[in-house]
């Protein structure tokens, strides 16, 4: 049974969606005003391997990912200028098309990566009437002020304000990371619309003046709008935790009178020598230049070989170890080839089956992949053996069909035609079984020769029992 760490809660809980097999997962998608960095392949490959583990137990999964194009301040909060608006200004373009621009530019870094498209990708400029009604709703219930231009959320009349990130009274900031509106009540308190003038680019028409929603609202309102008014699941970075989700749940809680989301999924971020990775920090790798060096297959295995809810730290050594991890799953694919079923050995059903159990159990606890994985190698070994024999064509699909289900089903690994490199993996593949073959018929003088030379060309070569070697290159 599947058990997912609930922010909310602080501790793992079994997963049991309100209305099964149907499943509504929410995650915060990303602000287009730049290219898509390391950090964001770390976040939206983990709930992508959500996404694909919840299908794999049968769920039916409405997946949201919203893009935001208008309101993330300069700040994360209520103060500075739209991010949108800045890049628009220093590229000379009109803010919608910096939206364009870089909406198309995280699509296709993500399809490099391998996820899966969200089922909906709404647009926040697409959903302003959503979000008025859902500030007038609020103002009914006495949860929303205005002041001049202004519209807040009172986080004085939502006790619970904090609840999720444990910031409570004196310990909660302002909605602002930079300093607090004047026109608040109080600096907890944040907004709801924001007003704009003549001179601002994006801004729409309300009851309150021309304006911009803020941030926060935003989500609230597309996530009811396509998942209900309680979710299953909603999920972001833990940099979002506050204020971005306190907010959502107040003013979405505030609304309905009902929980927002039933469980709360954030992931760590990537480091670079210890702080995070970031466009404000100025340290931060754009995915398009990491794959002028690394396969996108590489860079998603390194995001893999860490849990989720544990922080990623940049290194070229991590990159090189999973290139190294991905050469091994290419190579055993490579050598089980694409052939019809037939009548696997009971050896390998055995091994099949195993295999298959410990995957799940290692996804089951918290999306576990690098047990996960440690699964999969442990099964490339093993498949090794069994191929330095004489197996079966039955033999070899059921071992093909295994690794095509969980690496590239469930993990997204795709090995085969669809990753490069694949020239290489054939040539390792093939100098592999003329070593095994040599060992096997006692030509040891030939089979050292071999395994010199390749060592010369930069190859490492390694004798597995049953007269199996394996060749993957150095790194």
């Amino acid at each position: 049974m599947l058990s997912l760490y609930n922010t909310m809660t602080r501790q793992k809980q079994e997963f049991t969606p309100l209305a099964p097999p149907f499943v509504g997962l929410y995650v915060c998608g990303p602000t287009v005003y730049g290219d898509s960095h390391l950090g964001h392949a770390k976040s939206y490959v983990s709930f992508d391997v959500l996404l694909r583990y919840l299908r794999y137990l049968d769920y039916k999964v409405r997946y949201v990912q919203n893009i935001t194009d208008v309101g993330h301040l300069t700040d994360d909060a209520d103060s500075g200028e739209d991010k949108l608006q800045k890049q628009a200004r220093l590229e000379k373009l009109e803010p919608m098309e910096i939206a364009e621009k870089y909406t198309a530019s995280y699509f296709r870094d993500m399809d490099h990566l391998g996820n899966l498209r969200p089922d909906i990708s709404p647009r926040a400029s697409g959903h302003i009437p959503e979000q008025i009604e859902l500030i007038k709703i609020l103002f009914e219930k006495g949860h929303a002020y205005q002041a001049g231009g202004n519209v807040y959320f009172d986080v004085s009349s939502f006790p619970d304000y904090g609840k999720l990130s444990g910031r409570i009274g004196d310990d909660q900031k302002s909605g602002t990371r930079v300093c607090s509106a004047d026109d608040k009540r109080n600096p907890r308190d944040f907004a709801l619309w924001k007003d704009a003038g003549e001179d601002h680019l994006l801004r729409w028409d309300s009851p309150w003046g021309w304006g911009y929603p803020g941030w926060h609202l935003e989500c609230s309102a597309m996530a009811m709008r396509y998942l209900g008014e309680t979710i299953d699941i909603h999920g972001g970075g833990l940099d979002n935790v506050f204020p971005h989700h306190e907010c959502e749940i107040a003013q979405s809680t505030a609304a309905t009178g009902r929980e927002f989301a039933r469980y709360w999924i954030h992931n760590n971020m990537v480091t670079v020598d210890g702080r995070k990775m970031g466009k404000s920090l100025g340290n931060f790798t754009f995915l398009r230049d990491l794959f002028e060096q690394w396969d996108p297959m590489v860079v998603r295995l390194y995001i893999l070989r860490s849990h989720y809810r544990s922080p990623l730290d940049f290194s070229d050594e991590g990159f090189a170890g999973a290139k190294s991890g991905l050469e091994r799953l290419l190579s055993f694919r490579s050598r089980l080839g694409s052939r019809e079923a037939g009548v696997p050995a009971q050896a390998v059903l055995d091994l099949v089956e195993k295999t298959e159990a410990e995957f799940r159990k290692s996804m089951d606890d918290d999306l576990n992949t690098p047990e996960a994985l440690a699964a999969l190698f442990k099964f490339v070994r093993d498949g090794n053996i069994v191929l330095g024999g004489q197996p079966s064509e039955g033999d070899k699909y059921e071992m093909a069909a295994l690794l095509d289900r969980l690496a590239t089903g469930v993990l997204g690994i795709e090995l085969t035609s669809g990753s490069s490199g694949g020239s290489l993996e054939d040539l390792c593949r093939i100098l592999g079984e003329l070593r095994g073959y040599l060992r096997k018929n006692k030509l040891f003088t030939e089979a050292d020769k071999l395994r010199n030379d390749l060592a010369d060309a930069g190859f490492s070569v390694h004798d597995l029992s049953g007269g199996v070697s394996e060749v993957t290159p150095d790194i």
